[in-house]
């Protein structure tokens, strides 16, 4: 996630070189570009609690799906969505 938080915390970085955890970006014309680790931590943290939470919702949704399925119940389209093939 460290990599998602840098390019949305620094829209200038084009690249990004990790060497034994340690990052470096780029911009577009090979310069680097100075990294504050502590707002990526934070960043790279709430971009994988949003992650978790969406991984989580969406298995609601099919457990849900498929109790209404064996109820006979109709279907929300987010829970018709993550059974459809």
């Amino acid at each position: 996630m460290e990599h998602e938080a840098i390019y949305n915390l620094y829209p200038t970085v084009k690249s990004i070189k990790e060497d034994e955890n340690i990052f470096t970006g780029y911009d577009k014309d090979g310069n680097e570009v100075s990294l504050d680790m502590s707002a990526v931590n934070t960043k790279a943290t709430e971009l994988q609690a949003e992650a978790d939470a969406e991984a989580q919702a969406k298995e609601d949704n099919k457990a849900s799906a498929k109790a209404k399925l064996i109820a006979g119940e109709a279907l929300t389209e987010d829970e018709a969505n993550t059974i459809v093939l």
